[in-house]
């Protein structure tokens, strides 16, 4: 059971430190521990044994010192999604991107600065299929003598999905890391999940799992904030309570208007913060979360995890929410286009009205031939890619990204990604050409200027088939100024941009077949990653990175590296 008073004492605590901020310590140890889960045990990859990990709690304006010591058997990283890490890409996290994982018995510090951040983020593995288990969630409250810019609430809860903090996670009854394994070596699809789970647990409704399932007891008349967090490897989710509504806040740490909804649709990568209002008859009400999925003819984990709501002197019989059906575009829809900046006084929009830089980016899934000796096991025995502007990224191994360009060493990276698709196409056409479907190969970045002011438009492809692609982007936050279905209209569309209250997020989903445009200022020199989110894509190649190079103030250049940085 949640222990709402403790988690509320612990958020007034905040309030007493400096208003410089405090620096604050912990020590993850990446450990194998045992589980059971679904009537059988396994071991599996956790931070301190636990699952899901330690929640990291902060003021905005704080920093943290991360001790990482790899007890494991496996290389690994840490990334602090959400968390812009001015100047300091090197505790980013992203393997072979800002640095070398972490070897067996090896450690790593990670120091860590909350600036802008306010809300519900999270932390977890980037390397690999390890982030299946290897995540938890951070919490930034506001600056001391600051309030919520929303009714204060009694108590809080996480929800690692994900105050409750709920996170959305998934279950394998085998071994995620050789799923993962498998699934490179075939090049077909991997298994898909056993199970979704709330904090770890996967609820009444999967066998063996009724008495483990995660409770959040609430008093008649009092207010809670649900923080709720989607850590499943490839799904979207749909969220709901059964009879009572919510009312969002804030989403990827930044505050939102308030609008009241009955479900959220949560892409992986995302977090959201809701207000529920316990105001309902004593009862036991179900919480659950079920896929959004959308693909035709293709297999999914069409299950349904379960928390339960539950208030004093309960009756027996849980009631069961109401979620849209898995392929309800319609629904996901509806509440995405609700979601706008608070842009108050205290949290203002800065997104740039006008853009010197802009780019237009492809989402496509490719194949790959295999030999006829030894087919794969992707569509018509091919294997499966994934591409940006038909450029499937090759990760480099001599040594990361970010060290090649501090200290100017060639080979490891080429300057020329494309600015735009290498050639046009009815990018969500039916039935199109079979070229299409080979990518090419490369380490190639995108270069921009500090201070730049990027315009970012993310289109969708139907290339062997169109998808919903969530997208993440390390080092900053943007706004949503546009999205839509089709192809981008670049006469039309923009003439539709919301400039004065768009999302700020840091990890947008991209609708199949449609497209999104984002804005931002480059203003955080150093090596960042793009990349979509659903775990699949990305290990077949859908990401890219900025280089944002240094600007002339002193504090407008890279941090100098660590001194225990990782070798490879």
């Amino acid at each position: 059971m949640v222990n709402l008073v403790g988690l509320l004492l612990l958020h007034y605590a905040f309030m007493f430190y400096s208003v410089n901020g405090k620096t604050h310590h912990h020590t993850f140890v990446v450990k194998s521990a045992s589980y059971t889960r679904l009537c059988s045990t396994k071991h599996i990859l956790t931070v301190n044994g636990r699952f899901p990990g330690p929640t990291l709690r902060a003021q905005r304006g704080d920093k943290m010192i991360i001790k990482v010591y790899n007890s494991g058997k496996d290389n690994i990283t840490l990334h602090w999604h959400g968390v812009k890490q001015p100047r300091n890409p090197w505790s980013d996290g992203p393997a072979y991107i800002t640095q070398c994982p972490i070897q067996p018995g090896k450690k790593y510090t990670y120091r860590i600065h909350f600036t802008t951040e306010e809300g519900t983020m999270w932390w977890h593995a980037h390397l690999g299929w390890s982030r299946a288990t290897v995540h938890g969630a951070i919490i930034i409250y506001p600056k001391r003598r600051s309030l919520y810019p929303f009714p204060h609430p009694h108590g809080e809860v996480l929800i690692i999905l994900a105050s409750v903090l709920i996170t959305a996670g998934e279950w394998w009854k085998k071994d995620v890391m050789e799923i993962e394994r498998n699934a490179t070596i075939t090049g077909g699809e991997p298994q898909i999940s056993d199970a979704f789970t709330i904090n770890g647990q996967p609820g009444d409704l999967y066998p063996c799992s009724k008495p483990g399932t995660f409770k959040v007891k609430v008093e008649n008349g009092k207010r809670y904030l649900l923080r709720i967090v989607n850590a499943v490897m490839n799904y979207k989710l749909f969220f709901s309570i059964a009879k009572h509504k919510m009312t969002l806040v804030g989403t990827d740490g930044s505050y939102t208007k308030p609008f009241q909804t009955n479900y959220i649709m949560i892409t992986p990568g995302q977090s959201m913060d809701v207000l529920l209002e316990a105001n309902q008859h004593p009862s036991l009400y179900y919480m659950a979360a079920s896929s959004y999925f959308t693909i035709s003819d293709s297999e999914f984990d069409n299950t349904t995890t379960t928390a339960l709501l539950q208030y004093n002197d309960p009756s027996p019989s849980p009631l069961m929410p109401h979620l849209p059906d898995h392929n309800q575009t319609q629904a996901a829809t509806r509440f995405t286009k609700k979601l706008r900046s608070l842009a108050s006084k205290k949290h203002p929009v800065r997104v740039p009205l006008t853009v010197d830089t802009k780019l237009f980016v492809t989402l496509s899934i490719n194949l790959v031939n295999c030999s006829t000796a030894k087919p794969c096991e992707g569509p018509y025995n091919t294997r499966f890619s994934a591409s940006l502007n038909n450029i499937s990224f090759i990760m480099p191994t001599s040594c990361d990204i970010l060290w090649a360009y501090y200290y100017g060493i060639d080979g490891v990276f080429d300057k020329d990604f494309p600015s735009k698709p290498p050639n046009a196409f009815n990018y969500t056409g039916n039935d199109l050409p079979d070229n299409l479907l080979m990518p090419d190969f490369g380490t190639k970045v995108t270069v921009l200027k500090y201070n730049a002011r990027v315009e970012l438009i993310l289109q969708g492809t139907n290339v062997l088939e169109g998808d919903n692609h969530p997208f993440h982007m390390h080092g900053y936050s943007f706004y949503v100024v546009g999205w839509g279905f089709g192809n981008f209209n670049p006469r039309r569309d923009p003439l539709r941009f919301n400039l004065m209250d768009p999302p700020e997020q840091n990890t947008v989903g991209v609708p199949r077949n449609g497209w999104v445009a984002i804005r931002f200022r480059a203003d955080n020199p150093g090596v960042w990653m793009m990349h979509c989110h659903v775990e699949d894509h990305q290990e077949w190649g859908m990401k890219s990175v900025f280089v944002v190079e240094d600007g002339d103030d002193p504090q407008a250049k890279i941090l100098p590296p660590p001194l225990d940085l990782p070798e490879c």
